[in-house]
């Protein structure tokens, strides 16, 4: 609960620290250089939507999901800005209601890190459901630290253990302080 609060906090103070309006190299190098291929993409805690409105001028039908109203807000008039199309549901990302067909690609940056551990089996299990074997799930998460008395964060291993019965882990990279995952859908 705290940190939802938390969360809603700063954006009602300013623009946060983490959403920096800027897409990541490793998403552009997928999209742009990889050429994954355009479908239907998920971007979980996506705030103000700079990433799901990428998804959606580069060819992806984008849903973009966080429970912060306020960083909704911000995303729609984005994406009208933009003249993107983007579906926003302001949701838990556990929770996000039903989808009409699952996803080709699922984003993920800074949101699994934050759950707890019964969260996020959860979390992979909607993974899957949500997915098409194929499907690419491109996480970024740091390792574990503390932030307000509270561990957040995760290990590769962690990761492992939570992803491998249902994806593939095809690519990582880590900086000593957080990590990209790639994950395929088996």
């Amino acid at each position: 609960m705290w940190q939802r609060l938390f969360f809603q906090w700063r954006y009602w103070c300013g623009q946060p620290p983490w959403d920096t309006n800027v897409t990541p190299p490793e998403v552009i190098q997928l999209i742009e250089t990889e050429k994954l291929p355009r479908g239907r993409a998920l971007d979980l805690g996506c705030g103000t939507g700079t990433n799901a409105i990428y998804l959606a001028q580069h060819g992806f039908e984008t849903v973009g999901v966080d429970f912060v109203a306020r960083a909704l807000d911000q995303a729609r008039a984005k994406a009208r800005r933009a003249q993107t199309r983007v579906e926003f549901r302001c949701a838990d990302v556990l929770q996000p209601g039903a989808f009409a067909q699952p996803f080709d690609f699922v984003l993920d940056i800074g949101c699994l890190h934050n759950l707890a551990a019964r969260a996020q089996t959860r979390y992979v299990e909607n993974a899957r459901a949500w997915t098409r074997r194929g499907a690419v799930v491109l996480i970024y998460a740091f390792f574990p630290r503390q932030r307000g008395g509270r561990s957040v964060g995760m290990t590769r291993v962690e990761m492992e253990q939570l992803f491998a019965r249902a994806f593939e882990l095809t690519q990582y990279a880590d900086d000593g302080a957080s990590a990209w995952y790639r994950w395929t859908r088996k």
